[in-house]
């Protein structure tokens, strides 16, 4: 069976010590504002993977603001995820967050039958007004991707790029390209070598296979997957994070990062659930660079040894990003080795 984790306030306790606004939370058609709303996370990986991590996160700072009673299912199946969905609907969470890029279909159909739930899920779909209980979202990063992308054009000297990704999914394929864009408008002669290995979480292939693009050339790995930063510190290389912050695990390797805040998107979402308004809805927009969803992390140790002249160009690009001034395309295509 599944394993639940869980955080804040047990339900059983709402209960006890929360009277009547607590049971008015739990109860269909209410208003939420009363009290913490019961909000569970349904992972298909370890909340450490990269993605999951910022949700979890996210929902972490929520249960200790006291806006949300949170328990969590990692590891699970996508064979087994309709089956967690209704555990949960059926125990009274009010608000239920995860991802359901490999069981779309199954998925939606379960959230069907609890029209009083609130989902916030990661989709590679739009929302369905069909389905007016489902509120879709996904990593819309491509602005902090970009800009990496600018430093790591400045710091290849091969200009010879290796990207290793999970899947070449709309998700994945954005923030790949918008990186690529920010590597050619300082190198235009750049070359990529892009490869996926089919899964979230296989840091040993992940290894593997950026190794062999370190073999091919490559002096700049971009790490869309753990394990590829482990194999240019081995050998010697640069990389550029994304999703989160391993500046500090590979403080000679990694010198910039793409980051995702998922809170803007979760405090929306939680908001409109008290307020009674939530409905199906693309949550894309909160993860975008002016909405404080995605940003630059720190240099850290490579502060001072990006080129002075890049870093001027990365604060334009950035302030411009923030005022609407400049978009960085969303480019869902899959990306290719040239």
């Amino acid at each position: 069976m599944t394993e639940i984790r869980r955080l804040s306030a047990s339900r059983r306790q709402l209960l006890a010590g929360g009277g009547a606004a607590a049971l008015a939370a739990m109860l269909p058609g209410r208003l939420l504002a009363a009290g913490p709303i019961p909000t569970a996370g349904i992972y298909t990986v370890p909340v450490e993977q990269q993605w999951v991590s910022r949700i979890h996160k996210a929902a972490e700072a929520a249960a200790a603001g006291g806006r949300i009673d949170y328990r969590f299912s990692e590891n699970v199946s996508n064979t087994d995820y309709p089956r967690v969905i209704r555990e949960y609907a059926e125990g009274g969470v009010k608000l239920i967050i995860g991802e359901i890029f490999g069981v779309e279909q199954e998925a939606r159909e379960v959230m069907a039958d609890y029209p009083e739930t609130a989902f916030l899920m990661g989709s590679s779909f739009k929302e369905d007004a069909g389905l007016p209980n489902l509120a879709v979202f996904d990593n819309y990063i491509q602005d902090a991707a970009y800009l990496t992308g600018l430093i790591a054009g400045a710091m290849t000297k091969s200009a010879n790029i290796g990207m290793v990704g999970g899947f070449p999914i709309p998700e994945v394929n954005r923030l790949m390209n918008a990186f690529m864009a920010g590597v050619r408008e300082q190198k235009p002669e750049a070359r990529f070598q892009v490869a996926f290995i089919g899964s979230w979480f296989d840091p040993p292939k992940a290894k593997e296979t950026a190794f062999a693009m370190i073999e091919n050339g490559a002096d700049m790995l971009y790490a869309e997957r753990f394990g590829v930063s482990d194999a240019a510190q081995e050998r010697g290389v640069l990389a550029i994070g994304n999703v989160i912050d391993t500046q500090a695990d590979y403080p000679e390797t990694v010198v910039a990062s793409a980051l995702w805040h998922f809170e803007p998107t979760l405090e929306a979402a939680i908001a409109a659930v008290n307020a009674g308004s939530f409905t199906a809805k693309d949550y894309g927009i909160y993860s975008f660079m002016k909405e404080g969803g995605c940003s630059l992390a720190p240099l850290g140790t490579f502060e001072g040894k990006v080129p002075a002249e890049t870093m001027a160009l990365v604060a334009e690009r950035e302030a411009a990003i923030r005022a609407g001034t400049f978009t960085v395309a969303i480019d869902d295509s899959e990306p290719k080795s040239a």
